[in-house]
């Protein structure tokens, strides 16, 4: 069992512990850092095709994620966290040998386009695997007390991953093309099965399949509250660059890079707070702070305007997963925890493989720069959520005795502490 302190901070054995599954979430997410700055680049100049299309190449990854999320779950609970991460890596090199394909047929457009496409799918099955595999991983090591800091942690390091594989796809880009971003996708993952090669790997909690439908009903809330704020990171990660296209401006990989160091440093400063003082007080701060971001990237009137625009967005949107995730964790059951985590991420998938093409048809009716300022409107959205959650919590002063989820957590932590 894991080590637990009195005040529910994890143990110096447990941090060691879980050093490789974050690290493997890191390295998945290398990989789809890489393709941020330079996919809409290479289907809207190298392929020739329009706004829609770049959002729809760039939302088939996360239409893919939601897709399988629920089966990734599941199969996280029933054949363990490691088989689940381990499938994940391997699908993310698959990914990149489409890649490799669809570049051998950029002569004939629509086709690399469709393969391309296949490629983008396959990594969101990817994602979905190494994702709630380690978070399930990481919840079963570290106990349901500190589900706020695995989150954190596991995407502290997707995050890092982010702001270092934007510079680095840029620089891949103009050495070698896209086929360079192919190769390193196909290589990246194989160097992640080193990692979890020799961990043991924890037991299935699961002794008999839950019912989907139960669960999607106990996080569809904030998961709802989830989808709406990621609009804003879908906004930055596909619409950025070709913002900075149009404008003329130079270095758009240091938008990208600004908003993912602006999340990180988020995570390192304050990712104790959904644990400490509650996700919801997190959730409905942190989209304030991210809509005021991307409002301030559409008044940007210079390159430095739109950097500090990032930063702010990266700084609200970085604790919004944990924030709602805290909520999600605590109304599921404990022996479904796998598909909780896939059923509430899956939020985050239809907001971004729906909107991503949404945004699309924004930019090629209104112009690129009329997206950040939509998206702004979608985020408060999400604000809304949490004051609605919060309020129900507050007209409930009893709630935490009725609650099945409050109950089981509170019988957890007796447990563990016995």
């Amino acid at each position: 069992m894991a080590t637990h302190t009195s005040r529910g901070s994890v143990g110096p054995s447990v941090v060691v512990t879980l050093l490789p599954i974050v690290a493997v979430a890191c390295v998945l997410f290398l990989v789809t850092g890489i393709a941020l700055p330079v996919l809409p680049l290479h289907v809207h100049q190298g392929l020739g095709f329009g706004t829609f299309v770049v959002g729809l190449v760039a939302g088939a990854q996360f239409g893919a994620s939601l897709l399988s999320r629920f089966w990734a779950g599941q199969y996280a609970d029933a054949r363990g966290a490691k088989r689940a991460t381990v499938a994940g890596l391997l699908l993310a090199s698959t990914a990149g040998v489409l890649y490799a394909v669809s570049l051998a047929l950029v002569p004939a457009p629509v086709w690399s386009l469709s393969i391309l496409l296949l490629g983008r799918a396959v990594l969101g099955a990817a994602e979905s695997c190494v994702v709630t595999g380690s978070l399930a991983w990481g919840l079963i090591l570290a106990g349901p007390q500190n589900s706020g800091k695995v989150m954190a942690w596991v995407g502290l390091a997707m995050y890092v991953a982010l702001a270092v594989g934007a510079p680095a796809g840029t620089a891949l880009y103009g050495a070698a093309g896209f086929g360079a971003v192919a190769v390193a996708t196909i290589v990246v993952p194989l160097a992640g099965l080193a990692l979890i090669a020799r961990l043991h790997a924890v037991p299935p909690r699961a002794s008999r399949r839950p019912a989907v439908a139960r669960i999607v009903g106990a996080v569809w809330k904030p998961g709802v509250g989830l989808a709406f704020s990621s609009i804003g990171f879908g906004a930055i990660t596909t619409f950025l660059v070709l913002l900075f296209a149009q404008r003329g401006w130079e270095r758009a990989w240091l938008g990208l890079s600004t908003f993912f160091a602006a999340f990180v440093l988020g995570r390192l400063l304050f990712g104790h707070l959904p644990d400490r003082i509650g996700g919801l007080r997190v959730a409905f701060g942190s989209v304030v702070i991210e809509a005021a971001g991307l409002a301030l990237i559409w008044l940007a009137t210079s390159p430095a305007a739109a950097f500090a625009g990032a930063a702010l967005a990266g700084l609200g949107y970085t604790l919004v997963y944990p924030g709602y995730g805290v909520e999600a964790v605590r109304r599921a059951p404990a022996e479904s925890r796998g598909l909780a985590m896939g059923a509430y991420t899956a939020f985050l998938d239809l907001a971004l493989g729906v909107a991503n093409p949404a945004l699309g048809l924004v930019a090629s009716v209104l112009g690129v720069r009329v997206v950040f300022l939509a998206s702004a409107f979608v985020v408060l959205c999400s604000a809304g959520i949490a004051s609605h959650m919060a309020l129900r919590s507050r007209s409930r002063p009893h709630a935490k005795g009725r609650d099945p989820g409050a109950r089981r957590l509170v019988m957890e932590r007796a447990g563990e502490k016995a």
